[in-house]
């Protein structure tokens, strides 16, 4: 009998001295099946090894099965894991690449081997479906052990945290925006969101759980949400035979029509991307407006208008201390255009009836603002420097910052005056000086130049007060050199960096996604961007301006390029 007992523990120890010491990084494929609903989850492949098990639980942990949202993953544990894990409903986004690494310690237990996992965290996904970005190094210790009455190796403590790869999120997960109102730009704002893909027709009810949940963190304080509580579902969302898609809510009794049609506003906004059949809103079981039961994103009121640059306004650029036209290359009437005024940066309105100037006088910067084409009245706000200015939807504020580290506003009161206000920007990160500030055009984010990283905030109003919020750094270990930013839409930002290699990136608001523009025809370093809906990008590098309307097209020379030109649309 000792000698059966030792010749097999001969036999574990022999094989463990087989299993090599590390895997290669491996690069996660992004062909891999969408998230199912499988009411029976596969076990793990007969034989697995460790480190082959530890990656793929890894992967199965953006999967689900019916209400358990970690199915895929729970296979991979012992049987005692599996009953007693319940892991946070937050994920640890990860780079795609990552390795699995034995533990250099010696396991006394043949049975049992410890695997370090080690990679790159690059953000989280939070319980709303919000994104919020990050870089760090990680390791993350798995404890496998082989189960005595199958022979084949589980993992027995699993992390609370799980980590998926970005691969595997884009594949399991559809990006939508849910859209909450501003009352002051009288626009609805985007709020980008990553929910389930599979199964497709749940879609719908799960973009509506996102609006009864309100904004993300994000855009907290910044904008309103219309079906807050007491407004809920009454029943399951259901589709008619004619395909029409039925959203019965309850909770709205003794609200005004003019209301009720924002909110239908704000729930067909969010299932455009998701839908495309009619949808019937309902009222504790009446049409939520009984003029008009069902609605299509085409009928909808054109509630952006006002904060997207009319394509009659062709954009301005400032050279030679003077502002010209970016459709004529001529300088604008009155003193701005005429070298009355030592321009420094310019900005124009979004309606493009204003104008703000940044002057330069002496060892000072002073701002000017006014109707576009006459005088520009000094107003009381001046510094050492003064950034390119930035207009706040209805053009009654303009926003700059003071010495590269106080943010400003100039206000339209109501006796006609410009008055300086403060902005609260205490919560900004202290990582260097702020060379550039660009509100989006709906007012409710603004995009920030902080030490050459590029920040998104959410804009703050209350009776007596502004403050930029929550701001994030978007990509912070991939853009550490940037100069200049611009909204290209309400959830999309242009900026330049002082890359020779991708000068020109589009970046969405949450940090995300990240693409490169052609660099062909550009001579670094770019220093200058702007864009708007519906337009082309402009940008200004050494040589002039350049011009291209999508990622891959190569940049065409500005048919009224000049050289030292800094180019800016409306807002």
């Amino acid at each position: 009998m000792k000698r059966a007992l030792l010749a097999l523990l001969c036999l574990l120890l022999a094989g463990c001295a087989n299993i090599p010491p590390e895997s290669q990084p491996v690069v996660v494929p992004g062909d891999r099946p969408g998230q199912g609903a499988a009411a029976d989850v596969p076990e793990p492949a007969q034989g697995i090894d460790q480190l082959t098990l530890v990656r793929a639980f890894i992967r199965a942990g953006v999967q689900s099965s019916g209400t358990d949202t970690a199915a895929a993953a729970r296979a991979y544990l012992d049987d005692q894991s599996r009953q007693a894990w319940k892991p946070s409903r937050d994920l640890t986004v990860i780079q795609d690449t990552f390795s699995t690494v034995y533990d250099s310690a010696p396991q006394p237990d043949p049975n049992t081997m410890i695997v370090n996992v080690r990679g790159v965290d690059i953000g989280s996904l939070g319980v709303d479906g919000s994104f919020t970005p990050g870089y760090s190094a990680f390791i993350q210790h798995y404890t496998v052990r082989k189960q005595q009455a199958t022979g084949q190796w589980r993992i027995v403590d699993p992390p609370s945290q799980l980590r998926v790869t970005e691969t595997d999120l884009s594949t399991n997960y559809s990006p939508v925006s849910a859209y909450f109102y501003s009352s002051e730009a009288g626009a609805f704002v985007p709020d980008l969101r990553y929910v389930p893909a599979k199964p497709q027709s749940g879609l719908p009810a799960r973009v509506m759980d996102l609006l009864l949940g309100g904004p993300s963190a994000s855009l907290d304080g910044a904008v309103k949400n219309l079906i807050a509580d007491p407004v809920a579902m009454d029943t399951n969302i259901r589709s008619l035979d004619d395909g029409t898609l039925v959203i019965p809510l309850t909770g709205l009794t003794g609200i005004s029509d003019d209301t009720r049609t924002l909110i239908a506003a704000q729930i067909v906004l969010s299932l455009q991307n998701v839908t495309a059949t009619r949808i019937h809103i309902l009222a504790d079981g009446a049409p939520l407006l009984a003029s008009h039961p069902d609605w299509r994103a085409s009928e909808l009121p054109a509630y952006g208008a006002g904060v997207s640059p009319n394509l009659d306004l062709p954009g301005l650029m400032t050279v030679d201390h003077k502002v010209r036209s970016l459709a004529d290359g001529q300088p604008v009437a009155g003193p701005a255009g005429n070298g009355g005024y030592n321009v420094e940066s310019a900005a124009q309105s979004v309606d493009g009836k204003r104008l703000a100037v940044v002057e330069r006088a002496g060892a000072q910067d002073r701002l000017r603002i006014g109707d576009l084409g006459h005088d520009l009245p000094l107003v009381q706000l001046a510094g050492g420097t003064l950034s390119r200015p930035t207009w706040r939807p209805g053009a009654n504020e303009v926003w700059t910052v003071v010495d590269r580290h106080s943010v400003a506003r100039m206000a339209l009161i109501p006796n006609g005056q410009w008055s300086a206000q403060t902005v609260n920007s205490a919560e900004l990160p202290m990582s260097g000086d702020i060379t550039e500030l660009r509100l989006s055009r709906d007012g409710a984010r603004a995009a920030i130049v902080v030490g050459g990283q590029l920040v998104v905030a959410s804009v703050v109003r209350t009776q007596d007060s502004v403050a930029l919020h929550a701001p994030r750094i978007l990509l912070p270990h991939d853009l550490t050199s940037v100069v200049d930013v611009d909204w290209q839409t309400q959830d999309t930002l242009v900026a330049v960096t002082m890359s020779t290699t991708q000068p020109v990136v589009r970046v969405t608001v949450d940090g995300r996604r990240i693409d490169a523009y052609n660099s062909s025809n550009l001579t670094p370093p770019v220093h200058g961007v702007t864009a708007a809906p519906s337009r082309s990008i402009v940008v200004a590098d050494s040589g002039g301006l350049w011009t291209a309307s999508a990622l891959g097209e190569v940049w065409r020379p500005h048919v009224h390029t000049m050289a030292g030109a800094d180019p800016f649309y409306p807002g």
